[in-house]
């Protein structure tokens, strides 16, 4: 005979038939599969982590292989070389892992030229400043030369191959690493040009004159070229050469100094520091765009 629910004296059911009811043994079982459910879940996603990255590892290792097999035929047969299946061949993939990578040949050729501005990137870097700007630019520059002539194919790529109006992003990066040596030199007084005239004048003397020296065959160079463009490129832009017409640096060199040394006071307002640079923007190339602005 089933005992039935007793009310007790305060009112409670008597709890025997409660926690009979509780211990339901199916309860535990079934928590006991919900949680290897759950661990059988975390397993699987941690299996489909680990296979991405294994993916990842796989991708970046096929990309580094073709584009250093690439660099490698470019350094020695051009742009000709370059050919899809020569590529393949040499890095050890199929074809269509280049299309997958790099959608085509241009996007192959725009991957060689990322990095060879990174090796170049490199060893500019390496290069420990000196207190003496004008002496850091002048090691700067033969650096470039010498990368450019040790291999031409790749610099002829990287600068005088690339489509107009597209700059990669190391190339920047190789442009800005100037511009601030520029703006050193401005800054210790010596600059005699506004900076970003300098720096554009630089970079075209130093590329110009390093395809020169590719475009002639090696027996026929001038050894004096790229000394005497580096020199004359230096006396263009700074004031370490006397003025002819004048003993001491006027309002131009004033001007495009204390343009560069702006930036690091806070003795003006944000509306005040724009205006200044306005005004020594007019000094310093009183020919330039601004010509044209009211007064």
């Amino acid at each position: 005979m089933e005992s039935e629910g007793v009310t007790t004296v305060d009112g409670s059911r008597d709890g025997t038939q409660d926690a009979n009811r509780g211990h339901d043994p199916n309860r535990g079982h079934d928590a006991s599969r919900g949680h290897d459910a759950s661990r059988g879940h975390d397993a699987s996603r941690g299996h489909d982590a680990s296979r991405d990255r294994d993916a990842s590892r796989d991708r970046d290792g096929h990309r580094q292989r073709i584009v250093t097999a690439a660099a490698r035929l470019l350094s020695e047969g051009g742009p000709d070389a370059v050919s899809t299946r020569a590529v393949s061949s040499a890095a050890g993939v199929q074809p269509p892992t280049i299309y997958r990578l790099f959608g085509d040949k241009q996007g192959l050729l725009d991957a060689v030229v990322a990095y060879g501005f990174t090796e170049y990137l490199s060893s500019k870097t390496a290069e420990e400043p000196t207190d003496d700007p004008v002496e850091d630019l002048r090691a700067g520059w033969d650096l470039h030369i010498g990368l450019g002539l040790a291999n031409p194919a790749l610099y002829s790529l990287m600068y005088g191959g690339h489509r107009p109006g597209v700059s990669s992003p190391a190339s920047v990066a190789a442009f800005e690493m100037l511009a601030r040596l520029i703006r050193r030199i401005a800054e210790a007084g010596r600059l005699a040009i506004p900076e970003e005239r300098a720096a554009a004048l630089v970079h075209a003397a130093g590329c110009g004159t390093t395809l020169t020296l590719i475009a002639t065959p090696e027996d026929r160079r001038d050894p004096e070229l790229s000394r005497t463009a580096r020199e004359a490129a230096i006396a263009a832009i700074t004031t370490d050469a006397p003025a002819p017409a004048a003993a001491e640096p006027g309002p131009v060199a004033a001007a495009v100094t204390l343009r560069a040394a702006l930036p690091r006071t806070d003795a003006l307002t944000a509306s005040e520091r724009g205006l200044l640079r306005e005004w020594l923007d007019r000094i310093a190339d009183p020919a330039g765009p601004h010509r044209h602005r009211a007064d």
